[in-house]
């Protein structure tokens, strides 16, 4: 005789039919046939094969669960991580200018500083504007360059990876200036504030 199925956690038995017992054991309780471990009342023993019906309701359960792992794992898959880097913004401003406010905010740079000693305004105001373009537009390794309308100074602005310090972002970035057959490299960090301003840490 067929064991029990246990099919969404109730007990069930597949059978055909089942004989009365002509062994000298007695003919089937006029109450209850018995088909293995599950008991029937008259009438309500089935005849050919197990329900289909519970396999069916598993099947669409197990249907929609699996619908909504897969939603599941396309949101977890879009957010990003507590170290994401940050991305530089895409768009320079238009002309290429950039507004004294800006410059304002990065006291000078790196250009303030030794490596700017032999150029005039003009060529310092250049040199900011390049240093802030690389802080806020550039991908990091990316060169942004200078050069003096009259003066023949020229120079060049690399940017690294942009990283998070509390709520800030900030980069590592070099700035070097050529002069003539000269040339002075320096190293700074800067962090972008709310207005989108970068100033350099001292």
């Amino acid at each position: 005789m067929p064991g029990p199925v246990d099919i969404d956690g109730r007990s069930m038995v597949c059978a055909t039919s089942i004989a009365p017992d002509v062994g000298g054991r007695g003919q089937i309780s006029d109450k209850h046939q018995h088909y293995g471990h599950a008991n029937f009342p008259d009438g309500a023993a089935p005849s050919t094969s197990c329900s289909r019906k519970p396999v069916v309701g598993m099947k669409i359960r197990v249907a929609l669960v699996s619908a909504l792992l897969a939603v599941s794992g396309c949101t977890t898959l879009s957010r990003g991580g507590p170290d994401a880097g940050v991305t530089p913004a895409a768009t320079p401003p238009a002309g290429g200018k950039v507004a004294t406010t800006i410059i304002s905010a990065m006291h000078g740079g790196l250009v303030g500083g030794s490596i700017g000693s032999g150029l005039d305004d003009t060529d310092k105001r250049k040199a900011l504007e390049a240093e802030y373009k690389a802080l806020e537009y550039t991908a990091s390794g990316q060169k942004v360059t200078w050069k003096g309308d009259s003066t023949g100074h020229s120079g060049e602005v690399v940017a690294a990876q942009p990283y998070r310090v509390g709520s800030q972002d900030c980069r590592q970035y070099t700035h070097t200036v050529f002069t003539g057959t000269a040339s002075a490299t320096a190293r700074g960090t800067a962090c972008r504030n709310g207005d989108g301003s970068w100033t350099p840490l001292t």
